[in-house]
């Protein structure tokens, strides 16, 4: 049994636009072994996913560590894989490629030396989407389909909510606000989107529980689940809302490849261009300033406002 070993780290939505690659990689690669090498915050992710046998979580050693940096360089010399796609491409995933050498495996990546390199000088310029096709395509591979996590989806009926409902997504990366639509706004779209007879549900990590909370206060009837969502959760989320409306931020692309409905907010801090979340039902407003963007012209967005 030959084995394959695919490459990626995060973040998050970087992650879920590469599960198209991996179900390319798992249907070219029928019978082989494929372990994915990625971070730890997306192991129970990939270990869901139906796509890969084995799961190894990156420790991320340093060259001041020699000893860990010895110590993947055996396992990964260790495992003999006959390929690896490291869909990561930065300066670490190409590391590993020099770790394994001189009898490295069959290389797709940027590494110098790699047997499938993406040699198109563009590259970073591309959508990761366009970017990983062309990628696997110089690999051999054709037929790379969107990423779709319908599998990821898990059982919501604990949160009990109502039938409509819309999901808010506030928050983001704390280290860059000029992505976050201000929370203002967020709560005049809530009330808008109660009084059309539709429930706001408020979405993000532990440490975005203000937002939620403040939400809330400023529309009783909204329910807050701040810290206490899953990945798989926020698939089924998206799934059954009427719609999501959100920063760019991970969720939002979570919600996008379990088929949902939304409507994605970038200011000039992120290029949608380069890294939107792509789908049938997907809106993308962007603004240099977020503040500069309207409650009206995002209402508008929504399918039933």
């Amino acid at each position: 049994m030959s084995r394959i070993l695919v490459i990626k780290l995060g973040a998050l939505g970087d992650f879920v636009q590469a599960m198209g690659p991996a179900a390319a990689i798992r249907a070219h690669h029928k019978g082989a072994e494929i372990t994915l090498l990625t971070s730890a915050p997306f192991a129970a992710l990939a270990e869901a996913a139906p796509y890969f046998d084995r799961v190894w979580i990156d420790e991320r050693p340093r060259v001041s560590r020699p000893v860990a940096l010895w110590r993947l360089r055996r396992r990964l010399r260790r495992e003999r894989f006959a390929r690896v796609y490291d869909l990561q491409t930065s300066d670490r995933s190409s590391l590993y490629f020099h770790l394994m050498r001189p009898r490295a495996p069959e290389w797709s990546g940027i590494a110098r030396g790699a047997s499938h390199p993406h040699a198109n000088p563009q590259r970073d310029f591309m959508h990761t989407v366009e970017r990983q096709k062309e990628q696997l395509r110089d690999a051999g591979i054709t037929d790379v389909p969107p990423p779709s996590l319908a599998w990821a989806a898990t059982d919501i009926a604990r949160f009990a909510l109502p039938e409509r409902f819309v999901l808010l997504v506030p928050g983001g990366a704390a280290h860059r606000p000029a992505k976050r639509w201000p929370l203002a706004r967020y709560a005049a779209l809530a009330r808008e989107i109660a009084a059309r007879g539709a429930t706001p549900v408020v979405l993000g990590g532990a440490a975005e529980a203000s937002l939620g909370a403040a939400l809330r206060a400023a529309v009783p009837g909204a329910i807050d689940l701040t810290g206490r969502t899953s990945f798989g959760d926020i698939v089924a989320l998206g799934a059954k809302a009427l719609h999501a409306v959100g920063n760019d931020t991970g969720p939002m692309h979570l919600v996008v490849a379990g088929g949902g409905s939304a409507t994605v907010l970038y200011s000039a801090a992120s290029d949608p261009a380069l890294t939107a979340p792509r789908g049938p039902r997907v809106t993308i407003l962007r603004r240099e300033d977020l503040a500069a963007l309207d409650v009206p012209e995002v209402a508008a967005t929504l399918p039933f406002l």
